[in-house]
């Protein structure tokens, strides 16, 4: 059974239980830009609900030189509430549109306090002739407590993997966010920069 296909099988038989943070704002877009030493990628979603978004992602692959679009949803699965932190946990998944070739599945996962915050994310890729994973797993602190409104700053550090090299890259990242607006910039040696930015709408 081809990724294609199971991906698709999930997100038919998820988009069925549309009732079950949001994904963004529900009836919201959420315009995101990301670089690395592996690709770059734009990526617009839309949330019918809280519980899940589809989008379309146009990327860059730099290791094979191809250009691709994807049909992207993402589900939560699950969220925990507590009076100071947070806990979420989402189903991740894509197809190309433009052939069979390039698809994904996986899942996504944070915990986070006003302080602290914690994250992982683990993707099974099929692109042309390649299967791989890709992992990536990220912890950090607030230096300071900001209120509704302020400018937030994180200081992250983040590990990420793929089965393709088998080496792992830990560097050093900042975030920021203020309203509807985050940035996230990291660097090392190895991967050169890493770049995210996020805007909802």
């Amino acid at each position: 059974m081809g990724i294609r296909f199971l991906t698709f099988c999930l997100l038919a038989i998820l988009s069925i239980s549309v009732d079950s943070r949001p994904v963004s704002y529900p009836g919201g877009y959420t315009l995101m830009t990301k670089a690395d030493n592996f690709q770059n990628s734009v990526y617009m979603h839309y949330s019918p609900t809280y519980k899940y978004s589809i989008g379309i992602e146009r990327k860059k692959d730099k290791r094979i030189e191809d250009q691709y679009s994807l049909l992207r949803f993402t589900y939560l699965v699950n969220r925990k509430n507590t009076h100071n932190s947070q806990r979420n946990l989402y189903f991740q998944s894509g197809f190309s549109l433009d052939s069979n070739d390039n698809s994904f599945y996986g899942i996504h996962g944070d915990w986070e306090t006003r302080r602290y915050f914690i994250g992982f994310d683990f993707k099974k890729v099929e692109s042309i002739n390649q299967i791989f994973s890709e992992q990536k797993y990220q912890i950090g602190f607030a230096p300071y407590l900001g209120e509704y409104g302020d400018l937030h700053t994180w200081i992250m550090l983040k590990a990420t993997k793929n089965s393709i090299t088998d080496t792992t890259s830990t560097y050093p990242c900042l975030k920021f966010f203020k309203g509807d607006n985050l940035l996230e910039l990291g660097y090392n040696g190895k991967s050169n920069w890493d770049f995210h930015f996020m805007r909802r709408f």
